[in-house]
């Protein structure tokens, strides 16, 4: 470091490098002084702002200025933010502003730069660091040893390995018209795309505790990478494939909706070939499953990480796993597990294990390949049940249809028999909505948080909600959570059994299923009770993430987010209802993050056997290392135990546990009636399993549309009305049944997940960040003094709680609390000048500045 002081002190005139401290200097001449260093005199475009700045402070303090000069000097800050503001900078900078040897250190100091400007356009490192007007890096390193002591090191997972690099990368944050970023190294492995630069904003030490172990703020999964854009002459265009031009600027746009700009004007023209051709082949080229980092990871990592048996989760991946939630919800009695599906012998669509109606022979469900074959999902205190089945393929011979026809009139002759009373047929398929309804939707609503900038921001700001409704992603929400309630009115007010039938059973029959299972049962609302839900509807149940999420880039219509539709119905009921979950918001904002990182095997296969087939013995060579599987519900291995507490809901009421004399003598009374008494059937002993609806099913089932035969008149709406509207007028029991409001303005975004990454969307110290500290507060204060009382009456000295440190400065935190850590302080709106027609001419907006809030003073 003296060298290279000593080498630019050298490029100084000599009288300025001997010169005589100067007077003290008083305010105005401070302010002039001030000015006149960060605007740089011009040549702020001609050489590094850091070598600058450098040879600025060893001038002035030659000349006994230095201590004055530290602050604004070696800050780099913008003209606009010092007192006074840029119409400031208007003043001439007249040498008779500064009177006596004042001005001479700053004719000393002019001379000096405009000399050594002349120097610095032969130095050789001035040519690859040459700054683009606007462009102002944190710090260019021009020592080499010194940057190798701030260089990040990479971090590679087991089995991660590096394929290209390229250095003196400018990762840009977009604040209006300008550009400000750091500099670094851009690298991309078979695991992430990831920047290694010394970023400034990095969190205290007291808050890093919720970063991901796994994926790091400035890293992208592979697998997370929705689009890439090149920036060519200012021009943006989507990239693919080979290129015959490569782009100065590289913007990618991330599946949690990350928005990454990383400025390849300064990289080497080999490096930039090299590391945007690799990250365009190694996230959007089509791959084979073999070839994921799935099974690199799973391979060389060696963990023995134990399972906390309080939050143990059902896999639903054995035979007493089934009886075991039979059990559980007194279903036993009607339904039973089979095993006629061990091996996948009969289907690879369907889990090894699986439950039927107890009449049903075995041997009928492997007749057509486990398709037409009522499959059991739940069953409610009442004795109703949720049931689903694939339908039977579309067929145009007269026979086959014949054979379909004979083979549903067994399975009615054979459960013709109570107690299976009557069954209500919902055909999703039909009558529901359709894959790409869901796709068009989502792709649309996406695109209003895919921000470039904040001038984007701010100019689609005026139009934001209407581009909301055109999307009608939260009218699908809605749809999804009405059809929930109208399988809950059939179940629970109707005493009637539920059968819903999808062509294959696995997107919309797994989304519906679930709802009303979270809906109806508390035991879903748990950690442990709705990660099991998960394992048993949507994994064991064969919905196909693999192809659902692109995870092989192999066919993008297959790319539907039906999972992540589910997440955003479940997070409507966490919103309504928080003191009736035991997880929070956060806890399903990281698990649609878990969709894209290929280290678990939860979500990355299509059905039970593809994983069986792939990762277990069948898969494996003789010779091969064990496989070590990691599930997602294993929280330990993204975050440490002081972030897990952040997935946990302090307002979450448990069920109280009530003693044996209680249970003997008194019976609990819901604040609602959760269903009909369990009286009778009305209806004819001769109705059986499908008697009246015999012919529907087997129409619907042969892929005949029967929107007719389903009867929406207005005596069933007004049914669901009531239903819904009688919910609602009672106190809400959070043991029991629960219901959202599906109004308008009661379905709304789920800003954690849609809006963290948005600074412009922040609320700084306040959001539900805010009230949840205050309450965690409260509830530390209450338990403090219960262990007081406690310690009185039993003499024993109670032990202090630890709090969750993460919320207790919630004064510093943002509103998209904990994600929002990671962002840096929003910029000052611009006025869209779509909007300037709207509010008058230039004396009108001038009258009306007060009512406006500056947020950069926030």
């Amino acid at each position: 470091m003296e060298r290279q002081q000593h080498f630019l002190m050298a490029q100084l005139p000599s009288d300025s490098r001997h010169a005589r401290p100067d007077p003290p200097l008083d305010g105005f001449r401070l302010h002039c002084l001030q000015v006149l260093i960060v605007a740089r005199l011009d040549l702020k475009s001609k050489f590094p702002s850091s070598t600058f700045s450098l040879v600025l402070a060893e001038a002035v303090s030659r000349a006994g200025v230095l201590s004055v000069l530290q602050d604004s000097a070696m800050s780099h800050r913008h003209p606009a933010h010092l007192p006074g503001g840029p119409a400031f900078l208007q003043f001439s900078f007249s040498v008779s502003c500064f009177m006596g040897p004042f001005s001479a250190l700053l004719n000393n100091i002019v001379s000096g730069l405009k000399g050594f400007q002349e120097d610095l356009s032969a130095a050789p490192f001035s040519q690859s660091l040459d700054s683009k007007p606007g462009v102002v890096p944190r710090e260019i390193h021009t020592n080499e040893k010194e940057a190798t002591e701030k260089e990040v090191t990479l971090h590679l997972l087991p089995g991660e390995q590096l394929l290209c690099e390229a250095s003196t990368v400018l990762k840009c944050v977009q604040e209006d018209s300008c550009q400000r970023g750091i500099y670094g190294k851009l690298v991309c492995t078979d695991f992430k795309i990831a920047f290694l630069g010394d970023d400034e904003s990095a969190l205290e030490s007291d808050e890093t505790q919720f970063k991901n172990k796994i994926i790091g703020e400035n890293d992208i999964a592979l697998h997370c990478v929705d689009q890439i854009y090149g920036v060519f002459d200012e021009k943006k265009k989507t990239l693919f494939g080979q290129l015959k031009k490569y782009p100065e600027k590289l913007i990618i746009h991330c599946k949690d909706l990350r928005v990454f700009h990383f400025c390849l004007r300064y990289t080497k023209e080999e490096e930039v070939k090299r590391i945007v051709s690799g990250i365009i082949h190694h996230t959007l080229a089509p791959k084979l499953l073999k070839r994921l980092f799935l099974f690199s990871y799973a391979s060389a990592v060696h963990s023995n990480t134990p399972t906390n048996p309080k939050n143990h989760t059902v896999m639903f991946d054995t035979l007493e796993d089934w009886c075991w939630e039979l059990e559980r919800t007194k279903g036993s009695m009607k339904y039973k597990a089979v095993s006629v599906n061990e091996g996948y012998k009969v289907c690879e669509r369907l889990p090894a294990y699986f439950v039927v109606p107890a009449p049903l022979p075995e041997e009928t469900v492997s007749r057509f390949q486990g398709h037409g074959v009522p499959i059991w999902c739940w069953s409610y205190h009442n004795g109703c049940a949720l049931l689903k089945m694939s339908a039977l393929p579309r067929e145009q011979d007269d026979g086959i249809l014949q054979t379909h026809k004979n083979f549903l009139d067994g399975i009615y002759r054979v459960i013709h028999r109570p107690p299976y009373e009557i069954v209500k047929t919902e055909d999703l398929s039909s009558n529901f909505l359709s894959l790409p309804d869901i796709q068009t939707a989502y792709s649309k609503f996406k695109q209003l948080f895919l921000i470039d900038n904040s001038t984007e921001f701010w100019d689609t700001d005026i139009k934001w909600f209407s581009l909301l409704e055109s999307s009608s992603w939260l009218d699908i929400i809605r749809r999804c959570l009405k059809k929930a309630i109208e399988v809950i009115e059939c179940l629970d007010a109707q005493n009637t059994n539920v059968l819903l039938v999808e062509e294959n059973a696995s997107d919309l029959c797994c989304l519906v299923s679930s709802l009303v299972q979270v809906m109806m049962d508390p035991h879903c609302r748990t950690r442990a009770g709705f990660q099991s839900l998960v394992q048993k509807e949507w994994v064991a149940g064969g919905h196909c993430f693999l192809d659902r999420c692109n995870h092989l880039r192999q066919s993008d219509k297959e790319e539907v987010p039906v999972f992540l539709l589910f997440l955003d119905c479940v997070w409507q009921l966490v919103h309504q209802h928080p003191p009736a979950f035991e997880f929070t918001e956060t806890y399903l904002t990281v698990l649609s993050d878990s969709l894209y990182i290929p280290i678990f095997t939860t979500f990355f296969f299509n059905s039970p056997h593809q994983k069986e087939m792939n990762l277990g013995r069948e898969g494996q060579d003789a010779h091969s290392t064990p496989l070590h599987l990691l599930t997602v519900w294993d929280w330990s291995v993204q975050f440490e135990s002081r972030a897990q507490t952040l997935l946990q809901n302090p307002l979450y009421v448990e069920k109280p546990k009530l003693d044996k004399g209680q249970r003997k003598g008194t019976h609990l009374k819901h604040q609602r009636q959760l269903s009909l008494p369990l009286t009778q059937s009305k209806s004819s002993p001769k109705r059986g399993f499908f008697r009246e609806e015999t012919d529907h099913l087997i129409k619907n089932l042969l892929g005949k549309r029967i929107s007719k035969l389903i009867n929406y008149s207005d005596e069933l709406q007004d049914s669901f009305r009531e239903f819904y509207d009688s919910w609602h007028s009672k106190p809400a029991d959070y043991h029991g049944l629960l219901l959202p409001h599906i109004e308008g303005p009661e379905v709304r975004v789920w800003a954690q997940r849609y809006l963290r990454w948005i600074p412009e969307a922040q609320i700084l110290g306040g959001g539900a960040v805010a009230m949840t500290s205050r309450l965690v507060g409260m509830m530390e204060e209450v338990r403090s003094l219960q262990e007081k009382i406690n310690e009185r009456h039993h003499h024993q000295r109670a032990l202090p709680a630890e709090a969750p440190s993460l919320l207790r400065s919630s004064a510093r935190l943002s509103s998209l609390f904990p994600f929002a850590l990671l962002q840096r302080r929003p910029s000052k709106p611009v006025l869209p000048t779509s909007g300037w027609k709207a509010l008058g001419d230039e004396e009108d907006l001038a009258r009306r500045e007060d009512e406006f809030v500056d947020l950069g003073e926030v």
